[in-house]
């Protein structure tokens, strides 16, 4: 029976600014979003049994604690079959390294390379729009991740994708504390302390001067997240993170003082990364900051979606 592997690579948001707030409850956002060459593996084999599904759940953050049919993954099928038809018996093994909850896209970039493998062994029923639409039903990052592009500017609910070609030559440390960040209560978060701060989005330069940063040196990088000011406790008050604000300010203090040229929160939350331009340096703080936190991560930018692996 046809067999086939696909990578569902992380991404960071080098950029993320959070607009108004939709009538759906969802968020506008703009941002520069870009994918690591470090994420999940997931494998596929059809079935004879029609509309079996089996999910195998390995490595880091299996979530168990999570019913079957609100995984993502789970959905991502369902979604596919209701809009095709189609109708195999599948088998799905999923390598997990990225850690749930760390702002690193991982449900909805397996939730993208899901809809891509089935599409493939479907004989491609879906063009790509119709697979874009589909994507943004599962979450807001989704869309990015069937881009063939390694960076991209993303505005709207994450529908709106721009590809842009990511910058080469930088190493990426990634560093998440142990605990998660719920996307739904850190922007609950972020409207509180708007509402109680009266505060505004950022002020930021326009979408083209902030895509020709991008190909800058990271050290003249304008780029901001609007969750930082709420999670570190730097807006004066506490909303919420009061007992993990340290956490976040250590993280980011310890990539500048290992060397990163630039560093940031990616998502909202929980892990920070740090770009540096020099490959050894990136490689010293990995092995320094593994002393102190729970996961630690070495990767780069990658230029390009990897193809998925027929068998």
């Amino acid at each position: 029976m046809p067999k086939l592997t696909i990578a569902a690579p992380a991404k960071v948001n080098l950029h993320l600014r959070i607009t108004a707030k939709r009538p759906d409850g969802f968020h506008d956002l703009e941002s520069l979003f870009a994918s690591l060459d470090f994420g999940d593996t997931l494998h596929f084999e059809v079935l004879d049994a029609d509309e079996a599904l089996e999910l195998r759940m390995e490595g880091e953050g299996k979530a168990a604690a999570v019913p079957p049919e609100q995984n993502i993954i789970y959905r991502a099928v369902s979604l596919f079959r209701s809009r095709t038809g189609y109708r195999r018996g599948l088998w799905i093994r999923v390598e997990k390294r990225i850690p749930l909850g760390g702002g690193l896209g991982g449900g909805s970039s397996d939730a993208a390379s899901t809809l891509l493998a089935l599409n493939s062994l479907a004989g491609c029923p879906l063009d790509a729009a119709s697979l874009a639409e589909t994507a943004a039903a599962l979450g807001s990052d989704a869309p990015f991740f069937l881009a063939e592009t390694g960076a991209a500017w993303v505005r709207g609910r994450g529908e709106l994708v721009r590809p842009l070609a990511a910058p080469q030559n930088l190493w990426l440390v990634l560093v998440n504390p142990g605990f998660s960040s719920g996307t739904a209560a850190a922007f609950r978060l972020l409207d509180g302390y708007r509402a109680a701060c009266g505060a505004q989005p950022a002020a930021c330069p326009p979408e083209d001067e902030l895509v020709r940063a991008l190909a800058g040196s990271p050290k003249t990088w304008p780029f901001v997240n609007d969750f930082l000011p709420v999670f570190t406790g730097d807006s004066g008050q506490d909303f919420g993170h009061g007992s993990t604000a340290g956490a976040y300010r250590d993280m980011l203090a310890a990539l500048g003082k290992l060397g990163a040229d630039f560093a940031g929160l990616s998502g909202s939350g929980a892990t920070c990364f740090g770009v540096f331009t020099d490959r050894e340096q990136a490689l010293g703080a990995e092995r320094i900051l593994s002393q102190t936190w729970k996961f630690v991560k070495y990767s780069f930018l990658l230029a390009r979606r990897a193809i998925a692996v027929l068998e």
